[in-house]
């Protein structure tokens, strides 16, 4: 317990710091989804966020099926992370086997994937509601209680990192901030397709080297992406850096 405890420390330590250093909703997205599979037993996650209309979009996966699994509950408009968002309450599902029924597709699509249990965990404060956090597990009732409480506090602490983004970014308000990421996003995802199709690798290598360059170099992952995207960086730079070292 308190080896676990401490590692919970640490990842809370990281959030801190991707918050207040150069604040960016895609690195601390990321960190979250990255830090609940480190200390959950979590096989993957991925976070939806609300734009500015309210409409739900993938912006965080710890894998390109996990992205995709996301884009399908989107597109749909039904699953365990709508419904946790939608309801502000946390949604635990211990076997898709046994609850198929309630979202027929998104199951399907998960026993596809090797998912047999999900976990929705609602981004709240107080009544507002700007997101959720799924947890995907390849067996069932992998994620007890104590699980479910650490996944919530995590989500709990980036809702707060968010919603306040207004002080860390001077005039501009949470929907602008949000809205700015979500493009931020949608580069990141165009420079990661880029990198896979020139090095022939799947999506989640590729986002793996980008990701390394950044951090190596110091810089923001969405300001890498725009300069793979424009040309200003070079593709293979990045590869080579990410892949060989």
């Amino acid at each position: 317990m308190a080896a676990r405890d401490g590692a919970v420390t640490a990842a809370l330590v990281r959030m801190v710091d991707t918050l207040v250093i150069d604040y960016d909703p895609v690195e601390l997205t990321q960190e979250l989804v990255d830090t609940s599979i480190d200390l959950l037993p979590a096989d993957a996650a991925g976070l939806l966020l609300a734009d500015s209309h309210g409409d739900l979009q993938v912006f965080a996966s710890t894998s390109e099926e996990t992205r995709l699994l996301e884009l399908l509950q989107v597109e749909s408009a039904a699953g365990p992370c709508l419904q946790a968002y939608r309801t502000g309450e946390q949604v635990l599902v211990e076997d898709l086997e046994r609850g198929a029924q309630r979202w027929p597709a998104f199951a399907e699509r998960a026993a596809m994937e090797g998912f047999r249990g999900v976990c929705a965990l609602p981004l709240r404060l107080r009544n507002d509601r700007i997101g959720a956090l799924n947890l995907f597990t390849t067996r069932a009732g992998s994620l007890g209680p104590d699980d479910v409480r650490i996944g919530q506090a995590l989500a709990d602490f980036a809702t707060i990192g968010i919603v306040h983004a207004r002080i860390l970014a001077d005039s501009l308000t949470v929907n602008d901030q949000l809205s700015i990421a979500l493009n931020s996003r949608v580069v990141i995802e165009q420079a990661k397709g880029m990198l896979a199709e020139r090095a022939d690798l799947d999506m989640d290598t590729a986002f793996g080297s980008m990701r390394k360059y950044a951090r190596d170099h110091n810089l923001r992952l969405a300001d890498l992406a725009r300069g793979l995207v424009d040309r200003t960086v070079d593709l293979e730079t990045v590869l080579a850096h990410g892949i060989h070292k």
